[in-house]
């Protein structure tokens, strides 16, 4: 259960979504700091390949416990991560697209993690204030320079997705979906359809899908899984592209996440689920 990401970065399409690691409002330092070092050395062990960071989880808190516990790195292990926020404290989020802001934190991330060259470095979000052209240009410059190997986006619609890709090579898309919010389906149908991965953060989201007697739980049931195990299982089932980040500061949680990739939906639950 692979995908190549940029056609040649091989991934298991079952990732891990490091934004858990750190205190509330994603702010300063997680509750149990050996407990996020085991998570992440137990999702390496059960054959996760895809990391998903970003310089302002913490700020750099997720970063450096990636290092602490999985440096020096495994082979085959992709770390991705993302620049373009700035932070002024607990669940405060600043778009900042500034070029000389984008080389300074992706420089940030190489050093907190301890990497040469960033496997895929995303644009958290486009800064409405700067030209499109200016904020990739920076990233494509990074990736000229040998310190960047994939570019990707993140929370962006088809038109900006297609500008994006008139400028540079675009690797994958990081957009919130799940089974319950679906808004962002014309950008997944484009991102298959044009080779493109498509990472959906959010995406353990059940709600009243999950009420006792729904198909998702008569699902569930059937395979013996919880429903956010068959909300993941339905992720993988919807498209080859699909590369979920299911994120988690406990390895009991983890490991219940991971099992996901054991669960197989008939054509018949997956229409049930869908509908």
């Amino acid at each position: 259960m692979t995908y190549l990401i940029g056609g040649d970065l091989p991934v298991d399409r079952l990732g891990y979504g490091a934004m858990q690691l750190t205190g509330p409002g994603v702010w300063g330092e997680p509750a149990d700091p050996d407990e996020a070092v085991r998570v992440l050395r137990r999702a390496v062990e059960l054959g996760v390949t895809l990391i998903d960071t970003a310089d302002s989880y913490g700020p750099f808190v997720a970063d450096r416990f990636i290092r602490e516990a999985l440096h020096p790195y495994p082979s085959d292990l992709v770390i991705a991560t993302k620049v373009g926020f700035t932070r002024g404290g607990p669940n405060r989020w600043t778009v900042v697209g500034r070029p000389e802001y984008l080389r300074q934190q992706a420089e940030l991330n190489l050093r907190h993690l301890g990497i040469e060259r960033i496997d895929l470095l995303q644009l958290h979000r486009i800064d409405p204030a700067v030209p499109l052209a200016d904020q990739l240009g920076e990233l494509v410059a990074l990736r000229q320079e040998g310190k960047v190997r994939h570019i990707g986006l993140s929370e962006v619609s088809v038109a900006q997705l297609a500008q994006a890709r008139e400028i540079t090579p675009i690797a994958t898309v990081q957009n919130s979906y799940n089974l319950v919010h679906r808004g962002h389906e014309d950008v997944l149908e484009y991102a298959e359809a044009n080779g493109i991965g498509f990472i959906p953060y959010f995406p353990l989201a059940t709600g009243n899908l999950a009420r006792p007697g729904s198909p998702l739980d008569q699902a569930a049931k059937a395979h013996g899984a919880t429903p956010s195990q068959l909300a993941l299982a339905w992720l993988l089932r919807r498209s080859a592209v699909m590369l979920p980040i299911p994120g988690t500061s406990k390895v009991a949680h983890l490991e219940e996440n991971l099992a996901a990739r054991q669960i197989s939906l008939t054509d018949e639950e997956f229409a049930a689920v869908s509908a």
